[in-house]
C-alpha cells in the first residue's frame, strides 16, 4: 500500500515559507490584558525601529533594548497616553531615527533624496562616459590582393 506524499509536501512547503513569516518577539509577560490596548501597543511597536537591529521593528526584535521599548510603550499606554503622545515621547528620547518611516522635513530631506541623487549621478556618469569614448574606427576597404585571396578561400570552401 502506497503512503500519501501530500503531507510531506505540505510540510516541506510550510518549512520553506516559514522564514518569510514575521516573527513576533513580544513575550507573554509583556502582553496587556486589554485586547484593544494591546492592539494599540502592537501598532505603535510596529512603527518603531529597533536601535540594535536597525531594520526591524521593536515588535519583531529580540534585542534587550527592543524589549525595554516595548515595555515602555505599554507603560505609557496604561498611564493613559494617546498613541501620538507615546510616539512623541519615544522620538523625543531617541530622535527621528527610531521611526521606521521618518517624517519628510528639512533635517531628513537628504535621507529621502539620497537614492534619487545616486541614481541621477550614475546616469550622468554613464552618459558622459559614453560620449567620451572614441567612435570605433571604420574598416578600410580590402585591397585587390586581399579580395583575390578572399575569393580563393571562398571558392575552395564551396561544394
Amino acid at each position: 500500500m502506497r503512503r500519501a506524499r501530500w503531507p510531506r509536501l505540505a510540510l516541506a512547503i510550510l518549512l520553506a515559507l516559514a522564514p518569510g513569516l514575521p516573527a513576533r518577539a513580544v513575550q507573554p509577560g509583556e502582553v496587556l490584558p486589554d485586547p484593544a490596548m494591546e492592539r494599540r501597543a502592537r501598532a505603535i511597536s510596529g512603527e518603531l525601529r529597533c536601535l540594535v537591529c536597525q531594520n526591524q521593528s521593536i515588535d519583531d526584535s529580540d534585542a534587550p533594548l527592543a524589549k525595554d521599548l516595548r515595555v515602555l510603550v505599554r507603560e505609557r499606554l496604561v498611564a493613559g497616553d494617546s498613541d501620538t503622545a507615546v510616539r512623541d515621547f519615544v522620538v523625543a528620547r531617541y530622535g527621528d531615527f527610531v521611526l521606521l518611516r521618518p517624517p519628510f522635513d528639512l533635517r531628513t530631506a537628504l535621507l529621502w533624496a539620497a537614492p534619487l541623487m545616486i541614481l541621477l549621478a550614475a546616469l550622468v556618469f554613464t552618459w558622459r562616459r559614453g560620449r567620451a569614448m572614441p567612435a570605433p574606427a571604420s574598416a578600410a576597404p580590402l585591397s585587390e590582393e586581399e579580395r583575390r585571396r578572399l575569393q580563393r578561400l571562398l571558392d575552395s570552401e564551396a561544394p
